[in-house]
């Protein structure tokens, strides 16, 4: 399996998916010790008093933007799962200079220390917002995504190979919508952008195991995209809050009324399988038989949050609320 016995440090570890992915791993799938590899010393010392010290966790204070220390959180390490990123949209647009400093030179020490240090598998988390990105989050997780994919490129005979996986919302995370509008629901208004605007839905347990498999099927340079449901945000207020009066405020800076996770121009070098997509890169390092079977997309193919076909029901949205409650 691709995680038994092998050493595996999880960049911004202490995140919503960094706790899901280090819950899930420990308890499956039998790696020889995980890093946690992030900057803040409290979340560190409160996901230790949650796992036993004999789960063979470490926790190593650092960021990504300073490259030596990452270098050495990867000494000896198999596999790389980089979830650190200023992702909050707002933030991003109000300090800028910053979120370049981490989620584009940040993928870039990733990237350097994993080629330095031998490791065998690296596997980038992107975002929607990365595609046809209209804010600055979405355009440093696009380069993210591009510097990954070549990165393979730089590799010569150093066996790391580097992927990523790009997904939409994640139902619950911290930051996310849904805790902001139970938090809303107490005061009986809920705020929401455009009567118009769907997401992208998927779990942090789905997010997580999609990850994993993906480490498994990755060849190096690939853009994995899972099959999720879309939902209206209107439906996803009522199913929060039912009783609740719903105040429109219009779109903030840097916001879609819809989300896309596979383009047009994409769809040409793109493999359809049963439940995901593989993005194939289009650099002469890939393999065009890298990955048997799957299905050619037709070259008008988008996967758009609106022209979805598999749409989250309120009563699908209310059991994944009570399974976080």
């Amino acid at each position: 399996m691709c995680l038994s016995n092998k050493t595996v440090l999880v960049t911004g570890g202490i995140g919503s998916f960094g706790e899901k992915f280090i819950e899930v791993a420990l308890k499956e799938y039998n790696p020889k010790v995980i890093r946690v590899f992030s900057r803040d010393e409290l979340k560190q010392y409160e996901m230790s008093q949650r796992f036993k010290e004999d789960e063979g966790l470490r926790f190593f204070i650092g960021d990504v933007r300073d490259s030596n220390r990452l270098s050495r959180g990867m000494n000896g390490v198999d596999v790389v799962v980089h979830a650190a990123a200023l992702k909050q949209v707002p933030a991003c647009e109000y300090n800028p200079i910053e979120a370049i400093k981490t989620n584009i030179d940040g993928a870039i020490n990733t990237i350097e220390a994993a080629i330095d240090n031998s490791v065998e598998k690296v596997i980038a988390l992107s975002t929607d917002k990365a595609v046809q990105p209209v804010n600055l989050y979405g355009a440093t997780k696009l380069v993210a995504e591009k510097l990954f994919v070549q990165g393979n490129a730089y590799t010569g005979e150093n066996p790391t190979q580097f992927s990523c996986v790009r997904y939409g919302n994640v139902v619950g995370s911290r930051g996310s919508v849904i805790p902001l509008f139970q938090k809303q629901r107490q005061e009986g208004l809920i705020t929401l952008t455009d009567k118009r605007m769907t997401r992208f839905w998927i779990t942090l347990n789905q997010g997580v195991r999609f990850v994993i498999a993906c480490l498994g099927r990755m060849k190096g340079g690939e853009v994995f995209c899972p099959k999720i449901p879309s939902m209206k945000l209107t439906d996803l207020a009522e199913t929060i809050a039912p009783n609740c009066k719903q105040q429109f405020i219009g779109i903030r800076p840097g916001e879609k009324i819809h989300e896309v996770l596979l383009t047009a121009e994409e769809a040409c070098h793109t493999k359809e399988f049963n439940d995901y997509y593989i993005v194939e890169p289009e650099h002469s390092f890939w393999s065009r038989n890298a990955h048997l079977g799957g299905q050619r997309l037709p070259d008008d193919f988008e996967y758009t949050s609106d022209g979805n076909k598999h749409w989250l029901t309120q009563e699908e949205l209310r059991q994944i609320v009570e399974v976080l409650s």
